[in-house]
């Protein structure tokens, strides 16, 4: 009986020998498993990194893959069902983000697009399409309005060119006003940085 007590009194020492030698990878581990597991932990981080001036997107004139590109048009319906096309948006700059509730990426991001949707939203001259690919739109308008956005969302309808849109979340597409692709980016950005606001006010202003 006092031998098994014993056996028993090692063991757990060694288990909080191992705890204690191990602390710094067990928490570790712990946070990796956190953030794999959980949208909102995952896009907290990611957002803390689109703070630092990490991923500022830059509109370069000078790119002449985008600049040559052809016009890329797709249908895409409001909230209130109307079906639009991008053909009849020629004349404004339009802005195109491609993003889904589920997408931590796209949740990090999203403020800066808010930002810049409150800068801009009262200008004639430049179209916000937040393209939602959630397979339930409840899902999308939830999450838009638990965090009180006021970006209208829209969901393409039909086959959107892969020139546009390829599948990847999040993707930003912004078109002049000859409909042409100025600017394209797969991933994270903060698009409320002054280099690309300054950028876009430029597009508008050709």
């Amino acid at each position: 009986m006092t031998t098994n007590r014993l056996k028993a009194g090692n063991m757990q020492d060694n288990k909080w020998k191992f705890i204690k030698k191990n602390a710094f990878t067990i928490v570790l581990v712990i946070i990796v498993g956190v953030l794999f597991f959980s949208p909102d932990a995952k896009s907290f981080v990611l957002r803390q990194l689109v703070a630092t001036g990490l991923f500022n997107p830059s509109i370069d004139n000078k790119d002449a893959n985008m600049a040559n590109l052809a016009k890329v048009d797709f249908d895409f319906v409001d909230e209130g069902g109307n079906l639009q096309n991008t053909s009849s948006l020629r004349g404004k700059v339009v802005f195109i983000n491609f993003w889904a509730s589920w997408c931590p990426p796209c949740r990090a991001e999203f403020p800066s697009i808010e930002k810049l949707y409150t800068q801009f939203n009262d200008n004639p001259d430049f179209i916000f399409l937040t393209i939602n690919e959630d397979i339930d739109t409840i899902a999308g308008k939830a999450y838009l309005d638990k965090e009180g956005f006021t970006v209208p969302m829209y969901q393409s309808r039909g086959n959107v060119p892969a020139e546009v849109y390829s599948g990847t979340l999040p993707t930003t597409v912004v078109l002049d006003k000859n409909g042409m692709v100025r600017y394209h980016h797969i991933g994270i950005a903060n698009y409320a940085s002054k280099k690309f606001v300054r950028q876009i006010r430029e597009l508008i202003n050709e």
